[in-house]
């Protein structure tokens, strides 16, 4: 087996639950040794001269694997920290946190996928590892698979949980300003962590006073029962709004397994996710200081732009991946542009006063914040983003790429659609296209009132199409007419896109 083909983005996943794993504990204890040992290196010091700490989400499979992790840690020298459950972001937070302050940190999860999947993130004090690190890590395990192994450093157990609500609390008193036991007395909020990790949220929100009536699936699952734990998942957000709705609540939050991205439901049962979490975002961080850079990813609304400049601020589109996004975010800042938030549409968000963390848990902190201050005033966060302008149609289709060498002949059908549109009056190639081809078009006598993006996947051999209109039949429109320039493109499974057509 080649162990590179664990890799999925900055992270290594696999099936670990089942007959056929490919993401065993014996892999899980070698990418604990070279973890340790490529941790100490970067330090320049000695694996006894360092400490990793380890944390997981509910997963069934997450235990085992974070026990051999462990062994894999300990048996390069270095001492370890065991949190047990625990998320993402926490994990960061620990690297930064005076009195824990490990040199490293890996998280056992494999966010929203399926209960039989499970991960590997390996977190250092300034941030994630990096593709090519991870590549170099699983490179390195590999070899190390062979050789004996055998306890040599310490291993802790060590909660870092409450120290990490403490730290979201104490952001909810500085955002409201006050030092008061309980601040959010009179706040209705439902939690849903979806059985993954987050449930200790609804426990926070009720320490600060607020009601959580209503809350659900709180409880660590790792078979996820209930919805799977996913802030972009339809059934996952339908079930929290028919939460909130029920209990009359002031909004609900809901998390994926490791807490890394979050949406919320405003007290109307309206789904806040996507364009709409990325245009409250704004309009909170806009209203504090206009003028600012957000940070998206590529396929967000061009009803999102306009959101975003009648606030009074600059919307950049960017590479979808949410490294992508917070790397190009950091980027602007250091040249001088403010940019206070780098989010993606699904539901990755980082913030500059929180390291530009992609933490979902902190998302939600601060929009609570925000909601207390509007209940106090008679309002709703959905108030925020009563004027974003929504597509009367929206669609994504994946075009699978059938070839071998599938990143090639995906950019030959992006380099297709562009040569088309260069040519083409009536197709206006996006100033912004930074990623793929996004082309908008002026449907039915109006202007820029439709758009799609054809872009090659992060990961898989797909191309992702996302298509919009302002009009009805609009979208229909636009994929007819890219169906006729991708028509006898080699290498590219156009059945889906003729299936959304017909």
């Amino acid at each position: 087996m080649d162990w590179k083909k664990l890799i999925s983005g900055s992270d290594v996943r696999g099936v670990a639950y089942g007959d056929h794993p490919t993401l065993t504990p014996e892999i899980a204890r070698a990418l604990g040794c070279a973890f340790a040992r490529f941790v100490a290196e970067k330090n320049g010091k000695t694996p006894s001269q360092i400490k990793i700490a380890l944390g997981r989400d509910s997963r069934l499979t997450g235990p085992a694997l974070l026990k051999a992790a462990a062994e894999g840690v300990s048996s390069s020298g270095a001492a370890v920290d065991d949190y047990g459950l625990c998320t993402t972001p926490a994990m960061f937070m620990a690297t930064i946190t005076p009195g824990f302050e490990p040199d490293g940190s890996i998280m056992i999860t494999a966010s929203h996928q399926p209960m039989d999947r499970n991960g590997l993130k390996f977190i250092t004090a300034q941030g994630g590892l990096s593709s090519a690190e991870v590549l170099q890590l699983l490179d390195t395990a590999q070899a190390l698979a062979d050789e004996p192994f055998a306890i040599a450093g310490a291993i802790h157990e060590r909660p870092f949980l409450p120290t990490y609500m403490e730290q979201l609390a104490d952001r909810i008193r500085k955002g409201l300003g006050t030092d008061v036991e309980k601040p959010l007395l009179g706040l209705h909020v439902v939690v849903d962590a979806g059985n993954g990790a987050g449930g200790f949220y609804a426990e926070l929100m009720e320490s600060l006073g607020a009601w959580i009536e209503g809350s659900q699936f709180l409880e660590p699952d790792g078979a996820f029962p209930n919805h799977i734990p996913n802030p972009e998942d339809p059934t996952a957000m339908a079930s929290i709004t028919e939460a909130v709705v029920r209990a009359q609540a002031d909004l609900g939050v809901i998390f994926d397994a490791d807490c890394d991205r979050a949406a919320v439901v405003d007290a109307d049962g309206k789904s806040i996710n996507r364009n709409r979490l990325i245009a409250l975002m704004a309009a909170i961080l806009l209203d504090e200081k206009p003028g600012q850079t957000i940070v998206t990813d590529s396929v967000t609304s061009s009803g999102l732009r306009k959101f975003i400049n009648d606030w009074g601020g600059e919307h950049y589109r960017y590479k979808r991946g949410y490294r992508n996004v917070i790397d190009e975010a950091i980027r602007l800042n250091d040249e001088g542009i403010d940019c206070p938030l780098a989010i993606e549409t699904s539901g990755h968000a980082a913030l500059r006063e929180n390291h530009f963390l992609d933490d979902g848990m902190y998302l939600v902190t601060v929009l609570i914040v925000k909601a207390m201050k509007l209940k106090q005033q008679g309002q709703t966060l959905g108030s925020l983003i009563a004027d974003l302008k929504e597509p009367a149609e929206s669609t994504e289709i994946r075009l699978g790429i059938t070839a071998e060498d599938f990143r090639e002949y995906g950019r030959r059908a992006i380099a297709r659609v562009m040569d088309y549109a260069n040519a083409v009056a009536t197709w206006h190639i996006a100033p912004d296209n930074r990623e793929g081809v996004r082309i908008s078009f002026d449907l039915d006598g109006g202007m820029d009132n439709g758009w799609f993006l054809l872009r090659l996947s992060v990961h898989d051999p797909v191309l992702p199409l996302n298509c919009e209109s302002d009009i009805p039949g609009g979208v229909k429109t636009m994929l007819k007419a890219l169906y006729d320039v991708l028509d006898g493109a080699e290498g590219i499974d156009l059945a889906p896109l003729k299936k959304a057509i017909d």
